[in-house]
């Protein structure tokens, strides 16, 4: 078989001194954190779209990226070439996933028959280099947001046949993500939104939305897919506003739908800092709602008001990532998916491996410390004792939906005022954290 990363080994654990680049420093897959291991907690996941697909264009230059087994065609062969590369790079890099858009793997046709036969064709490749490399699909999805005929929209397309054609789309996408055994299947509303009120007619649009899933729904049934279904938010980019927007909205939405019971979140972090929310934020949120199923792995730049999808480097922010997901009890149909690519000046297909190293080490590093956090249990001890006023008998009614307005003006009445509030001592718990970091 044709080798297309010769110069790049498997990569493997070096260790934290290590100076080897194509080396894990703290990405140790086997290694126990916990009651599990690395590769257990994490569940890495490589994305195909940013890694294999994406020319690293931006809208003041053409792509940059030399690939050098893209003949530039958009032919099923080049398709199934590709393919072959991406099982080498998921291979060598040890990850246990990959995710996908039905156009990122298959080529679209001139009509719909056409796509689906050439997505049909690469499914045969894809099932060889899974069963050749073991690796899984972590959830499929389908690209409703590229081609011309969804500028309006996909479910939310004023033109009726455009919804009928997403349908099309997404059904035939979910029979392909069940028939590679995936994990999962997402939806992500790039373009269910809109740039003006003048001509959008919102409830009717969000109705559509609703039907759409709701069917998607029940096909899932009809077909027996065992996948978690996941909606991802975003709040704006492509439109100005994406009925998406964030955690709260989907779920909001999805309760209004009554399809809560078959949805759960997957969160970006640039996602999140575009809605204003820190990611920690969206997954409480979504944990809150026993919602949150999976994560996209990246970053955006602080400087940068877009969705540049960097590859997550900062600690702080994997640690905070993790502690969540350690407190819901670990992830079980989702994981980190890394939806980054690299930076238009880093061209080589090295830069590949480098890049999701980094992504893999700050992960695995976040896991780590996040562990020894909650395994010291200071933390906890702090959150638990600014609530402890709640922890008494009136508090514990209130909680359980056993009192009512008057008892509380019983209780407060013989007081004459409310207890005096303690610091919040934030500072200090950001002292606590920096012990461990």
């Amino acid at each position: 078989m044709t080798e297309f990363f010769p110069d790049v080994p498997k990569i493997v654990y070096g260790g934290p001194k290590s100076r080897n680049p194509l080396e894990f420093k703290w990405y140790n897959p086997d290694e126990i954190v916990g009651e599990k291991t690395m590769k257990e907690h994490l569940r890495f996941s490589v994305v195909y779209w940013h890694t294999f697909c994406n020319s690293l264009s931006d809208p003041f230059g053409v792509g940059t990226a030399q690939r050098p087994w893209d003949d530039g065609t958009n032919s099923v062969a080049n398709a199934t070439q590709r393919v072959r590369v991406a099982f080498e790079f998921f291979e060598k890099l040890g990850v246990p996933f990959y995710a996908f858009h039905d156009r990122d793997v298959a080529p679209e046709g001139k009509t719909i028959k056409e796509s689906h036969a050439n997505l049909d064709e690469i499914v045969k490749v894809l099932k060889e280099e899974q069963a050749r490399t073991k690796i899984k699909l972590l959830w499929g999805t389908a690209n409703l947001f590229t081609n011309p005929r969804y500028m309006h929209g996909a479910a939310t397309s004023p033109n009726f046949d455009v919804f009928a054609f997403a349908a099309a789309q997404v059904k035939k996408a979910m029979e392909v993500t069940m028939d590679l055994g995936g994990a999962g299947y997402t939806f992500w509303g790039g373009r269910e939104g809109y740039s003006t009120l003048w001509n959008t007619d919102m409830k009717r649009e969000i109705d559509h939305l609703g039907k759409f899933l709701t069917m998607a729904v029940d096909y899932k049934k009809q077909i027996g897919f065992q996948g978690q279904f996941y909606i991802e938010p975003k709040p704006r980019e492509p439109t100005k506003h994406q009925y998406d927007s964030d955690a709260a909205a989907c779920l909001n939405f999805l309760r209004t739908y009554n399809l809560l019971p078959h949805f759960k979140l997957n969160l970006e972090t640039n996602h999140a800092t575009l809605a204003g929310h820190e990611m920690m934020h969206e997954m409480e949120v979504a944990i809150g709602a026993g919602a949150l199923g999976s994560i996209d792995a990246n970053t955006g730049d602080a400087l940068l008001g877009w969705d540049t999808d960097q590859f997550p480097t900062d600690v702080y922010l994997t640690t905070k990532c993790m502690i969540s997901i350690l407190n819901m009890g670990g992830f079980t149909t989702g994981g980190v998916n890394f939806d980054a690519k690299v930076r238009r000046e880093s061209f080589e297909p090295i830069d590949l491996f480098y890049a999701h190293i980094g992504g893999m080490d700050a992960f695995a590093r976040g896991l780590k410390t996040a562990q020894a956090i909650l395994s010291d249990g200071r933390l906890a001890e702090l959150l638990k004792a600014r609530y402890h006023s709640w922890d008494a008998e009136p508090g514990r009614r209130v909680e359980a939906g056993q009192s009512n307005f008057g008892d509380l003006e019983a209780y407060i009445l013989p007081k004459g005022d409310a207890a005096k509030n303690v610091s919040g001592r934030q500072e200090l718990l950001e002292n606590l954290i920096n012990e461990f970091i």
